[in-house]
C-alpha cells in the first residue's frame, strides 16, 4: 500500500524523467544535423530546407547562436498557436480529431474535479472511518476517498448527487464533441481535393463465370447494372510472394550500400561477412561480391514471380477495384446491395490507395468468417488466462511479494528511500514493461482476420486492446490487488464479511493507478517528444546506407499516430476518471496533468513530426465515444455495488436509473451521428459532383484513376489495364460479349435489341 510519501518519491522521479526527457529533446532539436529527425513533415512538404546546407563547417552540425537555447521551451507555444482549420490543412482530419480526443478528456475532467474537490474531498476525510478499523492496511491516501466515510452514512447522499452530476456533465460534452466531429468530417469530405476513394468502390465475392474471366465478369455487371456511371477497373492479383520478394530485394541493397560505403571510405581494408543467418555464422565471403550475387539472383526470382503472377489466371483474386464517373454513382454502388443473394458482389468504399492493406485482399472471402472465429476464440483465452500474469506481477511488484520471492534483499529493500522507491514507483513501470508486446500480437491476430485497409486495422486492433486493458489492466488489478494485499484479513473473518472487504479495498487500488499514471502519462509521453529511436536509426542510417538527398530523405522516419495502442490507453485514463471521481477524487489531478501535457506533446508532434499513413476523415470517432460511455456505465455499476456493501439501500435503485439513462443516451447519439461516419450522403456527393463539372468540364478522369489502385509491386511497370467502354456499350440493352460469343457457337449474331 503506497503512502503519501511513496507517492511524492514516484511523483518526483516521474517529474524529473519527464523535466530530463523535455530538456533532452529542446537541446537536441536545435542542433543542425538532427533537424531531419524533429521537423520530418516540413521537409516531406518540401517547405524546410537544411540548415547544413550553407555556413562554416561547425555551424553545420552545432547551433552556436546562444540566444536560441535560452528560448527553448519556445515549442510549447508555437504548439498551441495553429488554429484547427489550418492544422486539418496542415496534417489531415484525422489527425485534428486525434488531438481533440486529449481536449475531450480536459472538457470533462476538469469541472469534475473542481466539483469533487469542493464536495467529495471533504466530505470523504471528515468520516473518520478507517480509524476504527482494526487490521486493515491503508494509508493517509485512502482517507480522502469514500472508504472513509461510515456505513449507513447520510454523507452517502453526496456522492449520489455527484454521480448524477458527473453523469450528465459527461454526457453533455460528448454530444457536443460528437456533433462538431461529424460536422467537421462532413465538411472535410466535401471540401477535400479530388482523391481515388470518392469515385472508387471495393468489390469482393465475384462469383466464377465459366465463359468470362474475372476482369470481364466484372465489367459485363457493372455495364449492365450501373450504365451510366460506370468508368473502369482494376482486378486485385494474388502478389504477396511478390511483394516478399521485393522487400526481401531492399533489404539486400542496403546491405550493399553499406558494405560498398565502408570500402569507399576505406579502400585498404575489403569488407567481409559470414553467410549464414544475419552474418553471425557461415562461409565468410567477401561482402560487396556476396550481396551482388544475392541481389543479381533475387531480382531474377523477382522477373519470374512477376511474369508468373501476370499471366497466371489462379493469381487474380474474385474481388476488384470499381470506379465511376462521378462520386453520386460510388456512393450508390458502396451503399446498395447488388445483387438478391447478399453473399456475392458485396461492395464497400473502397479505402484510399495508401490505406490499402494488400496482402489480406488475398485472402478468399469463404475464409474471412471462419479466421474471425478462430481469432475470436484466440482473444478470449488471451485475455483471461493474461490475467495470470498479471496476477503475479501484482503480487511481487511490492515490499511484502519482494520479500517472498526474494527474502535476501529484505534489508535492502527495508531501507527508508529504497521501500519509498518500491512501493511509488515498481509497480506502474511493471506492468507497463509487461504490456510492450500486447500491441503486436493483438495486430497481428488483426491482419489474420482479413481486414483490407490500415485504418480498419488500426479501429480493429483497437479495440481488442481496450478489451485488454478493461478486463486485465482495470479489473485484473483491482481484484488481484485486493486479493494479495487484503489476503490474511479474508483468511480470518466470517464469509459475510467479505464483500465489505471488498467494497472498500477497491478505492484504495487508487494509489496503484496513479503510480501508473505517473509512469505511462507523464514519463512516457515525456519520452514520445525526445525520439530516441528514430535519432539513433536516422544517425545510423545517414552515416552506412546515406548517398543522394533521395537516400537521406528515405532514412528519415516521421512516424504517424499509432492509434491502435495510443487509443486504448487514453480510454484508461477516461475509466479511471471516471470510476474514481466519485469514489477517490485524488487520482483526478494526475489524469488532468496527462491530458494536457498529451494534448501539447501531440500537438507538436502532429505539426512537426507525423506523417500519417492514410486519411480516414476521423471515421475512429464512434469507437472513441463508445468507450467513453463503456467506462461511464462501468463507473455507475461500480459505484452501486460499493454504495451496496455500505448499508445505503435507497442507493442501487437511485444510482441504477444512471446506466439506463447513460445507454439511452449512447443509441440517441449513435441514431443522431454516426451515420456520418459510416455513409457519404447523396446530396452532398451531387454537389459536390456538379461543382466539379462546371469548373473542370474538360476532366480526363479515367487517366487520374486508372493507376490508383494497382498493387504497389506493379508500379511504373507496363500493366495490362481493361479496355476503354465507349457510351454504347454502357448501354445494359447492348448484348454482353458472353452473349455474343455464345451466340457465335450457334450460328447467330446477336441482335442490338436482345437483353442480357
Amino acid at each position: 500500500m503506497a503512502s503519501v510519501q511513496d507517492i511524492s518519491v514516484s511523483a518526483s522521479i516521474n517529474l524529473l524523467s519527464a523535466l530530463a526527457f523535455l530538456l533532452a529533446f529542446a537541446f537536441l532539436r536545435l542542433q543542425p544535423f538532427n533537424d531531419r529527425v524533429y521537423f520530418p513533415k516540413w521537409y516531406l512538404k518540401g517547405i524546410r530546407a537544411s540548415p547544413r546546407s550553407s555556413g562554416p563547417s561547425v555551424r553545420k552540425f552545432v547551433n552556436l547562436d546562444f540566444r536560441t537555447y535560452l528560448k527553448f521551451w519556445n515549442w510549447m507555444p508555437a504548439a498551441l498557436r495553429m488554429p484547427e482549420p489550418e492544422l486539418i490543412d496542415h496534417a489531415g482530419l484525422d489527425s485534428a480529431v486525434y488531438i481533440r480526443i486529449y481536449l475531450l478528456g480536459l472538457k470533462i475532467f476538469v469541472p469534475i474535479a473542481i466539483l469533487a474537490f469542493a464536495v467529495l474531498v471533504p466530505v470523504n476525510w471528515t468520516g473518520k472511518t478507517l480509524d476504527n478499523i482494526k487490521d486493515l492496511t491503508y494509508s493517509d491516501i485512502d482517507k480522502l476517498s469514500i472508504s472513509n466515510v461510515p456505513s449507513g452514512s447520510k454523507r452517502f447522499w453526496a456522492h449520489i448527487v455527484m454521480a448524477y452530476v458527473f453523469t450528465f456533465w459527461t454526457c453533455y460534452i460528448l454530444y457536443k464533441e460528437y456533433k462538431i466531429v461529424s460536422t467537421k468530417r462532413l465538411h472535410f469530405l466535401a471540401s477535400v481535393n479530388r482523391r481515388p476513394d470518392q469515385y472508387s468502390v471495393l468489390v469482393r465475392n465475384v462469383p466464377p463465370d465459366p465463359d468470362e474471366s474475372v476482369s470481364e465478369h466484372v465489367e459485363h455487371f457493372f455495364c449492365v447494372n450501373h450504365p451510366d456511371h460506370y468508368l473502369t477497373h482494376q482486378i486485385v492479383y494474388n502478389a504477396n510472394k511478390l511483394a516478399k520478394l521485393v522487400e526481401e530485394k531492399k533489404s539486400l541493397q542496403n546491405w550493399y550500400t553499406y558494405y560498398q560505403t565502408r570500402y569507399e571510405r576505406n579502400p585498404k581494408n575489403r569488407p567481409q561477412t559470414k553467410t549464414g543467418f544475419w552474418g553471425l555464422w557461415g562461409k565468410t565471403v567477401d561482402a560487396i561480391n556476396y550481396y551482388a550475387d544475392e541481389i543479381e539472383k533475387i531480382s531474377e526470382e523477382e522477373a519470374a514471380e512477376r511474369e508468373k503472377v501476370m499471366s497466371d489466371p489462379k493469381a487474380i483474386m474474385p474481388a476488384a477495384f470499381v470506379s465511376f464517373k462521378s462520386r453520386w454513382g460510388a456512393a450508390v454502388c458502396a451503399q446498395t446491395q447488388q445483387t438478391s443473394n447478399p453473399t456475392l458482389w458485396l461492395t464497400e468504399w473502397a479505402p484510399e490507395p495508401r490505406d490499402v492493406y494488400w496482402d489480406n485482399l488475398a485472402i478468399p472471402f469463404v475464409e474471412l468468417n471462419v479466421r474471425r472465429l478462430l481469432m475470436a476464440v484466440a482473444l478470449f483465452f488471451l485475455t483471461f488466462f493474461f490475467m495470470i500474469p498479471i496476477a503475479f506481477v501484482q503480487s511481487i511488484a511490492s515490499i511484502d511479494g519482494i520479500e517472498k520471492v526474494l527474502p535476501f534483499l529484505k534489508p535492502l529493500i527495508e531501507a527508508k528511500g529504497i521501500k519509498s522507491i518500491i512501493q511509488g514507483f515498481l509497480p506502474g513501470i511493471a506492468l507497463k514493461i509487461f504490456l510492450i508486446l500486447l500491441p503486436t500480437i493483438l495486430m497481428i491476430m488483426s491482419k489474420i482476420e482479413g481486414f483490407t485497409s490500415l485504418s480498419y486495422l488500426d479501429r480493429r486492433s483497437a479495440s481488442k486492446y481496450h478489451l485488454f486493458i478493461l478486463v486485465n489492466v482495470f479489473f485484473g488489478s483491482i481484484i488481484t490487488g485486493a486479493a494479495f494485499q487484503q489476503l490474511h484479513k479474508f483468511a480470518n473473518q466470517a464469509p459475510s464479511e467479505i464483500p465489505k472487504t471488498v467494497g472498500v479495498a477497491i478505492p484504495m487500488k487508487a494509489t496503484f493507478f496513479i503510480t501508473y499514471i505517473m509512469v505511462d502519462g507523464w514519463a512516457g509521453i515525456a519520452a514520445e517528444i525526445l525520439r530516441l529511436l528514430p535519432l539513433v536509426m536516422f544517425h545510423l542510417k545517414n552515416t552506412f546506407l546515406v548517398k543522394t538527398e533521395q537516400d537521406r530523405e528515405q532514412a528519415m522516419d516521421p512516424g504517424s499516430i499509432n492509434f491502435s495502442t495510443s487509443e486504448p490507453r487514453i480510454q484508461l485514463y477516461f475509466l479511471l476518471g471516471l470510476v474514481y471521481a466519485p469514489v477517490t477524487p485524488i487520482l483526478l489531478p494526475f489524469i488532468i496533468v496527462f491530458f494536457a501535457f498529451a494534448f501539447m506533446v501531440f500537438r507538436h508532434q502532429i505539426i512537426n513530426v507525423y506523417d500519417q499513413k492514410y486519411e480516414s476523415g476521423a471515421r475512429f470517432w464512434p469507437d472513441v465515444h463508445r468507450r467513453v460511455i463503456i467506462g461511464l456505465i462501468i463507473s455507475q455499476v461500480l459505484l452501486m455495488g460499493l454504495l451496496s456493501t455500505r448499508d445505503a439501500p435507497k442507493a442501487t435503485p437511485l444510482i441504477l436509473v444512471l446506466p439506463v439513462l447513460t445507454i439511452w443516451f449512447h443509441r440517441f447519439c449513435k441514431g443522431r451521428f454516426e451515420s456520418a461516419f459510416v455513409k457519404f450522403p447523396l446530396q452532398d456527393a451531387m454537389v459536390k459532383d456538379t461543382l466539379e463539372r462546371a469548373t473542370e468540364p474538360n476532366l480526363n478522369l479515367r487517366a487520374y484513376l486508372q493507376d490508383a489502385y494497382i498493387h504497389p509491386v506493379f508500379k511504373g511497370i507496363e500493366f495490362e489495364r481493361p479496355p476503354a467502354i465507349d457510351e454504347e456499350e454502357n448501354n445494359p440493352l447492348v448484348s454482353t460479349k458472353r452473349n455474343s460469343r455464345k451466340s457465335s457457337k450457334t450460328g447467330s449474331i446477336a441482335s442490338p435489341d436482345a437483353g442480357v
